[in-house]
């Protein structure tokens, strides 16, 4: 068919996603099964009492022994955050928002063994939910990244979250059933189980991270079908370690992933630190819209042909098995038409280029749709100071904007 006769497609041809495809990619799925060959991370069951706490409004904070942080409760309690230790004034009496309590009192045993996790991993983690990392909160940390150092770090992160707040409330969203979609009849525990095993995930952090070698890899049919890079800015170096890297990609995922993956499409990601002789398992993603393609789309992926079916070796008056013109068949040796078959598809190793928008530094910020108005991040890059100064100033707009509405309603 002619491409110019082709109709746009106007819904991504995906298969449908199931509940139990979503699940298997769940950090505490999958972790146990490469927990080898992944970085050293801790999980921490949670209760039904710290997952109300993530969802409640607002952040409210245990108290912090270190103090360490700014205490925001002593300079502005219209702030949205609060700790413990936050006394009301007079004047704030009549508010029902503001918590006179400990937080982790109803979930003690949690805030203990993210206190003892964190000092066993060596005082510095970096969190996540079953599928989600808080990173589009990272402008809330006071290192301006998801490490943590402390349970509030931890805490202030996960409520700040919108990708959290995905994870508690709509990871499910346009799932099939996976009885529907299974070639037996049968009801899975999946569909008829509406709780979800919620799991604290705490990873060591990793020591001079280098994001330029975080690597995205799409899996459809068992077959690594491409990959790109996950930070989006323009390496020199890297192209030149395509020859390295892509085998050892493919290596890694046949070896590792292939055959013991639950699903036969899915995303994982990987990170394969200097002197490139090691992948690194980071995380799997579900093959479905949710996961971000980087450097790809969807559209292209999706409609990218079967290497399997597509890119067959040509059986006509070959040297090495094929069928002559005489009808009779020549078997070939069997492993020179193995290595031929195995040589043909190549996946794609996608880099972003020097002339590539994502190469500027001006350029969108990721996540930036999550993120605060932008006079709050210029204050938070001053430290201490500026934070001080810009919550004056919101203080002097919220008392003149309770004088106004306090005058307008004497005028009634």
């Amino acid at each position: 068919m002619d491409d110019s006769n082709r109709l746009p497609s106007t819904r991504l041809p995906f298969p449908p996603v199931t509940r139990s495809h979503i699940l298997h990619c769940s950090y505490h799925s999958w972790h146990p099964k490469y927990r080898s060959i992944t970085p050293k991370a801790r999980l921490i069951p949670l209760t039904a009492p710290f997952l109300a706490y993530l969802r409640a409004d607002g952040i409210f904070l245990p108290p912090d022994e270190s103090d360490s942080s700014i205490d925001l409760s002593s300079t502005d309690t219209d702030s949205g955050i609060f700790s413990s230790t936050t006394t009301p004034t007079a004047s704030d009496s009549d508010s029902d928002s503001e918590p006179d309590t400990d937080p982790s009192t109803q979930w003690p045993e949690i805030h203990q063994k993210i206190q003892s996790t964190i000092t066993e991993l060596g005082g510095n983690v970096v969190p996540k939910l079953n599928w989600s990392a808080p990173k589009d909160a990272t402008w809330m940390n006071a290192t301006n990244s998801m490490e943590c150092r402390s349970a509030n770090d931890v805490y202030l992160l996960l409520k700040s979250s919108d990708f959290v707040t995905h994870d508690l409330e709509q990871v499910f969203d346009d799932c099939v059933p996976t009885s529907q979609y299974s070639t037996t009849s049968t009801t899975t525990n999946d569909d008829n189980d509406n709780t979800i095993p919620y799991h604290l995930i705490l990873r060591k952090t990793i020591p001079a991270l280098v994001p330029s070698l975080e690597f995205r890899c799409f899996v459809r049919s068992r077959t690594l079908l491409c990959m790109c890079q996950r930070d989006l800015n323009h390496y020199d170096f890297l192209p030149g370690l395509i020859p390295t890297l892509r085998p050892l990609i493919q290596d890694f995922f046949d070896e590792k992933l292939k055959g013991t993956f639950e699903d036969e499409n899915f995303v994982f990601d990987v990170y394969i630190p200097p002197p490139h002789q090691k992948v690194w398992l980071i995380d799997i993603n579900p093959w479905a819209p949710r996961t971000d393609p980087l450097l790809f789309s969807w559209l292209e992926i999706l409609e990218t042909p079967d290497p399997h079916s597509s890119a067959l070796p040509i059986t006509n008056g070959t040297a090495n098995g094929g069928t002559y013109p005489n009808g009779e068949v020549d078997e070939g040796t069997g492993e020179e038409d193995e290595e031929e078959e195995e040589e043909i598809f190549t996946p794609e190793f996608r880099l972003v280029n020097r002339d590539d928008p994502e190469a500027y530094a001006f350029n969108t910020p990721r996540y930036s749709a999550h993120k605060m108005p932008k006079d709050v991040v210029d204050a938070s890059v001053d430290g201490e100071v500026g934070l001080r100064e810009f919550m004056g100033r919101w203080r002097e707009i919220v008392r003149e904007q309770e004088q106004e509405r306090e005058e307008s309603g004497g005028g009634r």
